[in-house]
């Protein structure tokens, strides 16, 4: 009996053990998994009170029946907070920081996820495009940050995938006094589309309305540019994560010059029709035929102003290209996107420089994830002052009036630089005939992934690689 009693005693305290041991991992793993679906849960709650839940372009699209959870996507968006896992499910969380990494559809295990403009049916901020970005006029393109999709990566895979489709298609009995293809910016993905020409024996002219470089020629001075590694057609791989913008440019100065681009600039786009076989580009200098037209335009536009009594004055501009020149003096920022908070940050690091921002909501809801971070900083520091819930009244010679909750302030200042956003040019592109998501006799599908290997068609898949 005594022997049994120890048998059962032993086989007691081993089990015991075990079950300790047990719950010594398990409860821990679920605590943290409570905390983790909490957080999660208040973060989509505030971003849906917000109204940052909904992407503005680009974003993920989970497919519940096939997600199994695994929080993969989640911990590869280099933005941080786009995803989270709530009930056991990948949901988006604040679709607005989705810039189309694509990081999170190239890691889920089980093909759940895909980066998308999704269902543009009612988005008349969305020209409807195929899968090779020709729009409803057949013969006109529009790649890059225009057709709905941001990243560097996307408006060079997007400039290539255009050009190579109008090669293929380009009677061979065409006129050859015309140009094959005018192309209107020279952006990334503007310049990519001359160089894939350039590769593929079509004769091109770019019109440019300021200078090479698009968007990027206007960014702050030394402002780091997120690229991904890309491949540039004729001139190669550029390997980092991350340039500057100066290094940038000299890239695209260095590639205008080896491969002979044939850059307009001064060339203000005013009106597109159709002439014959081929199309006429009217701008401010006078008149442009070509077969084909690819409109490699930003969504910035006309700078979006601010309607205020003063705003004439020679100290309001709409942007920030080197801060070094606003040493010591009292400088206000409009706006809350990222750029208008990397201005401020820029400007907070100079000496003697006084900076306040002005912006309407009370935070910043739609910054990336490491601007958040760095302005909450610069705010901690004392170098960047916000003044949230507020509104320019007036600007004066030596102040700007600002209406705020509790009434009208002063604020001393010597420059304004408004960052408010800008007009895209969506009403000149539907006078010209190009229908738009909105638009719903349209008869052009939506965009594809931004990654081959969630479309459905192989042979998109071949043609579309990002």
């Amino acid at each position: 009996m005594d022997a049994i009693t120890t048998i059962n005693l032993e086989q007691l305290l081993s089990w015991t053990a075990v079950g300790g041991l047990i719950a010594g991992l398990v409860i821990p793993y679920w605590l943290r998994h409570h905390r983790r679906h909490k957080a999660s849960l208040k973060r989509f709650a505030e971003a849906k009170e917000l109204g940052i839940d909904k992407a503005r372009a680009q974003y993920p699209h989970i497919d519940p029946m096939l997600c199994i959870g695994c929080g993969s996507c989640v911990g590869a968006c280099p933005e941080y907070d786009v995803l989270a896992v709530i009930n056991g499910i990948a949901t988006v969380v604040n679709g607005q920081r989705c810039v189309g990494h694509a990081k999170c559809e190239e890691v889920c295990p089980v093909g759940a996820l895909t980066v998308g403009l999704g269902d543009i049916s009612d988005r008349d901020d969305i020209p409807v495009l195929t899968p090779e970005q020709e729009t409803t006029i057949p013969g006109v393109y529009i790649a890059g940050e225009l057709g709905g999709i941001s990243l560097i990566r996307n408006a060079i895979a997007q400039g290539r995938r255009s050009i190579e489709h109008l090669g293929a298609s380009l009677p061979e009995d065409r006129d050859r006094s015309i140009t094959d293809i005018i192309i209107v910016g020279s952006g990334p993905a503007g310049l990519t589309a001359a160089l894939t020409a350039i590769q593929n024996g079509l004769s091109h002219i770019v019109l440019e309305r300021s200078k090479a470089g698009g968007t990027i020629a206007h960014y702050p001075r030394r402002k780091l540019v997120m690229t991904q590694p890309v491949e540039i057609p004729l001139y190669g791989k550029l390997k980092q994560h991350e340039y500057e913008k100066e290094a940038l440019l000299d890239i695209w100065s260095e590639i205008i010059t080896r491969f002979g681009v044939d850059i307009h600039s001064g060339q203000d786009v005013t009106g597109l029709h159709k002439n014959g076989a081929g199309f006429v580009v009217q701008t401010t200098s006078g008149e442009y035929r070509g077969h084909a037209v690819a409109l490699c335009l930003g969504r910035r536009g006309t700078p979006r102003k601010l309607g205020v009594p003063g705003e004439e004055l020679p100290k309001v501009v709409y942007q920030l290209l080197d801060a070094q020149s606003y040493k010591g003096r009292n400088v206000m920022v409009v706006g809350g996107g990222d750029s208008a908070v990397e201005a401020a940050i820029a400007l907070g690091r100079q000496p003697g420089t006084r900076v306040t921002i002005s912006y309407r909501k009370n935070g910043f809801p739609r910054i990336k994830k490491k601007n958040e971070d760095r302005v909450n900083a610069a705010i901690a520091e004392g170098i960047v002052t916000p003044i949230f819930e507020s509104t320019v009244q007036e600007v004066k010679t030596d102040a700007v009036t600002l209406k705020t909750p509790d009434g009208n302030i002063s604020v001393p200042n010597d420059d304004i630089i408004v960052l408010i956003g800008g007009i895209p040019p969506f009403a000149m592109l539907k006078e010209m005939g190009i229908k738009f998501g909105g638009e719903k006799k349209s008869s052009r599908k939506p965009l594809p992934s931004l990654t081959p290997r969630a479309v459905v068609n192989p042979a998109q898949a071949a043609r579309g690689s990002s």
